[in-house]
């Protein structure tokens, strides 16, 4: 049986592979109906739904990995408190590295990316 770690860092892979995939269909895997994704890109503010997230994902094609790029995911943290947990993480998405600082429900057993801030690094 997964511990409640192993089942978020699942989640964490299919958040990844929804960008690294161009999936909009593994954004909804990931996120909570309800989640925000907001933070600042080099052109601003950025605040989206997760069906808008999706459909940015969904629009970078042919997709990171069909190009061929490198996959970076690096899980830089992981705190679990009761049904609720944060993850750092930073990955490499569209020529820029990110970090996102994700926050977790856990709603009938299951682990959903409730929001996502993210930064630009570079």
């Amino acid at each position: 049986m997964l511990t409640d770690k192993q089942k978020i860092e699942s989640v964490i892979q299919v958040y990844f592979n929804c960008m690294y995939e161009s999936s909009s269909e593994k954004a909804h895997a990931a996120f909570h109906p309800d989640a925000w994704i907001s933070g600042y890109l080099p052109n601003g503010y950025q605040h989206m739904t997760v069906s808008e997230f999706g459909d940015f994902v969904a629009a970078q094609q042919p997709s990171p990995k069909s190009k061929g790029d490198v996959a970076r995911l690096e899980i830089i943290s992981l705190e679990v408190a009761g049904q609720t947990a944060v993850a750092r993480v930073r990955d490499a998405y569209l020529g820029l590295v990110f970090l996102d600082t994700l926050s977790f429900i856990k709603l009938e057993g299951q682990w959903l990316i409730l929001n996502k801030l993210f930064h630009v690094e570079d």
